[in-house]
């Protein structure tokens, strides 16, 4: 079974679970069939199943438990919006893809489908809210707090139901974590800079929840802008 190529191999993985989330067959909270089983169900070596799986974990898509018994396994925790295998190309691409690129694409993404949040009568933040709460936990570390970060971007543009922007930035994830963190180095004073990120998080959620779609615009440009600036990562100005 392994004279396949690795690239075969993968493609053979990837589309299989695709498949297998577009039919509903599986969904958040399943499990998939062990090793053995998917390597011979699917033509493949147990070996490229084990790191189609493990790729697939450290995109968010799966959480593996070792062991046997029932909470042993695969386990689907997230359907990636716009396909696992686009999901995987965008997400490897994006770690080559130059800072100012990222950032300026961001920009555009979350500008927008905040305008669009905005509009929307039945809008819902209270998710993004969520997170901003536990951004003001005592002690965290820049990792731990920019983490959140992403977390809150990503729940405000997954609440404007647009679909092809919540793919586009659950697949810049891992390029915009990075870069973000590197910056955080670069900075003089990170508490100031914290609590700075803190106080603007609150007013685009408070100019979302007030159906002002271009202040949320302008806000979350230059709170975008702002820190890559400082942190000397992009000069987008």
């Amino acid at each position: 079974m392994e004279d396949r190529s690795a690239l075969r191999a993968w493609q053979v993985v990837l589309e299989h679970i695709e498949t297998e989330l577009r039919a509903g067959r599986v969904a958040p909270g399943d499990r998939l069939a062990p090793e053995r089983e998917l390597a011979t169900q699917l033509g493949v070596g147990r070996s490229s199943v084990r790191e189609a799986l493990r790729v697939l974990e450290v995109l968010g898509l799966l959480r593996t438990a070792t062991g046997s018994g029932p909470t042993s396994g695969a386990m689907i925790v997230a359907a990636p919006r716009g396909g696992v295998s686009a999901l995987l190309r965008l997400q490897v691409a994006a770690n080559g893809f130059p800072v100012d690129d990222v950032v300026r694409t961001r920009v555009v993404l979350e500008a927008a489908a905040l305008d669009e949040l905005a509009g929307d009568p039945h809008r819902d933040t209270a998710s993004a809210a969520a997170v901003l709460d536990a951004m003001d936990a005592v002690g965290l570390s820049p990792a731990e707090f920019l983490a959140l970060d992403a977390r809150f971007h990503l729940a405000l543009v997954e609440a404007s139901g647009n679909v092809v922007a919540s793919a586009m930035m659950e697949g810049l994830r891992t390029a915009i974590e990075s870069y973000v963190l590197a910056g955080a180095t670069a900075l003089d004073d990170w508490d100031g800079t914290a609590e700075r990120l803190r106080t603007e998080h609150r007013a685009i959620v408070s100019a979302i929840d007030g159906g002002d779609g271009a202040t949320a615009r302008s806000l979350i440009h230059a709170h975008i802008t702002r820190y890559y600036d400082e942190a000397g990562l992009a000069r987008l100005s």
